[in-house]
C-alpha cells in the first residue's frame, strides 16, 4: 500500500558490502539515482549506461561494454557489479555475455535484478549479488548461504511485525525525545535497573550505538546500565567486520562497556532472540532497544520498554507490538554512508542534554 525498498539498491548495497570499486548501473541515468549518489560518499564509484527509448529496441550492450572499457581505464577495479533495472531485464539483455565479450582485468558480477514485475522483496537484489559471487569466487559458499539466510529471515521479520506488512501505514514521527531521554536519565539516577540493547544493521550502528554513548557515572555512580549489543567483529562480509569493532573501540575509549555481544551487525534478525534469552532473567526496570526494535518481542518482556527506530513508518507497528515509548531518527543510512566513527545521533545527544541539565 505504500513504497518499499527496491531489489536493486539492495543489490548495490550489498555489492558496497563486498568491497566493490566499481557498480555500473545498466538502465536509464535517473535509475537509482538517490542510492548511487549516496554510495559515492562510502567510497564506491557508481556509474549509468545511461539507455534510452532507442535502446529498450535494439539493445544497450555496446553501451555496457563502453562503460566497463571506461571504468576500468579511470578506476582500476578489483571488483565490479553490473546491476540490471527494470529497463535492461524486461528487454532481456544478456549482460554475462557481454561483460565475457570485453577484456578487462577486473572481476565483474552481473546482477540481474530490478525493481518490479516479479521480483519480489528487496532482499532478493541482495541474494542475487551473493549468488554472483559465488559464482565468481569473491566469496565461498558457506558465507552466501549464511548472508541469505539471514536476509530471507529480515524479510519475515518485516512482514510479519515491520513496515511490509502489506497495510498503509501512516507515517510517524514518534514521541518527544527530550521527554523520553528524561525517562531514561531519571531511572539510572534513582536506582532502576536500566538495560541497553543495540540490535542494529551495518553501517546504521554508527547512529544507533551513540544511543549508549553517555557516561553513567555522571548520573549515578553505582548504577551502571547493562549493555548488551549485536557487535561480533569476527562476524560478516569485511566492510561490516570492520563496522563492528570500529564501535566497539569507540565506545570503549569513551568509557562505555559492553557486557553480553549478541552476534553480527548482519544478525540483527536472530540477535534479537539471543538477546531476548539474555534479558529475560535480568530484573529490569527499562529497557532501551536501537536498531531494529521490532525483530526483539518485546512482548515476552515483562518490563517498560523504549523503542529507538529510524523509520517513520515503523513507529506505529513498534506501539502496536509493545513498545511504551518510540523515537524516531530520521535518515541513518544518508548520515551514516562514508564514515568510520560514531555520529550523533538526536536521541543520544538529547540523553547527554538531560544528564547535564540534572548536574546544574
Amino acid at each position: 500500500m505504500h513504497p518499499r525498498p527496491s531489489p536493486i539498491a539492495a543489490s548495490l548495497y550489498t555489492l558496497r558490502d563486498l568491497n566493490a570499486d566499481v557498480i555500473i548501473i545498466h538502465g536509464p541515468h535517473g535509475c537509482c539515482f538517490r542510492t548511487g549518489r549516496l554510495l559515492e560518499e562510502d567510497g564506491v564509484r557508481v556509474l549509468t549506461t545511461s539507455m534510452t527509448e532507442n535502446d529498450f529496441v535494439f539493445g544497450a550492450s555496446e553501451k555496457l561494454k563502453n562503460v566497463l572499457v571506461k571504468a576500468e581505464e579511470m578506476f582500476k577495479p578489483k571488483l565490479t557489479g553490473v546491476v540490471g533495472t527494470c529497463a535492461s531485464m524486461i528487454i532481456g539483455e544478456n549482460m554475462k555475455n557481454t561483460i565475457e565479450e570485453v577484456n578487462i582485468n577486473s572481476i565483474v558480477l552481473p546482477i540481474e535484478s530490478h525493481g518490479g514485475f516479479g521480483e519480489g522483496d528487496n532482499t532478493e537484489g541482495a541474494i542475487a549479488v551473493l549468488e554472483s559471487a559465488v559464482k565468481y569466487g569473491v566469496i565461498d559458499n558457506e558465507e552466501s548461504n549464511r548472508q541469505i539466510k539471514m536476509l530471507k529471515l529480515a524479510t519475515t521479520i518485516e512482514k510479519n511485525r515491520g513496515m511490509a506488512q502489506g497495510r498503509y501505514i501512516r507515517p510517524s514521527y514518534g514521541d518527544n525525545k527530550e521527554k523520553i531521554a528524561k525517562i531514561i536519565v531519571e531511572d539510572i539516577k534513582n536506582n532502576k535497573k536500566v538495560g541497553f540493547l543495540l540490535n542494529s544493521k551495518k553501517e546504521t550502528s554508527y547512529l544507533f550505538s551513540d544511543v549508549l554513548n553517555f557516561d553513567y557515572m555522571e548520573i549515578n555512580p553505582n548504577n551502571k546500565p547493562l549493555i548488551v549489543a549485536n557487535l561480533d567483529k569476527n562476524i560478516g562480509l569485511p566492510r561490516i567486520r570492520n563496522h563492528a569493532t570500529n564501535i566497539i573501540n569507540q565506545l570503549k575509549n569513551n568509557g562505555v562497556e559492553i557486557d553480553y555481544i549478541t552476534g553480527g551487525l548482519d544478525e540483527y534478525p536472530v540477535t534479537a532472540d539471543l538477546a531476548e534469552e539474555y534479558l529475560k532473567n535480568k530484573d529490569l526496570d527499562l529497557l532501551v532497544v536501537a536498531g531494529v526494535p521490532h525483530a526483539l518481542k518485546i512482548e515476552n518482556l515483562n518490563l517498560k520498554s523504549i523503542a529507538v527506530t529510524d523509520g517513520p513508518r515503523i513507529v506505529e507497528p513498534l506501539r502496536n507490538i509493545g513498545y511504551d515509548h518510540v523515537v524516531a531518527e530520521l535518515d541513518a543510512h544518508s548520515k551514516t554512508l562514508g564514515v568510520y566513527k560514531i555520529v550523533d545521533s538526536d536521541f543520544g545527544a538529547m540523553i547527554r542534554t538531560s544528564i547535564n541539565w540534572i548536574k546544574e
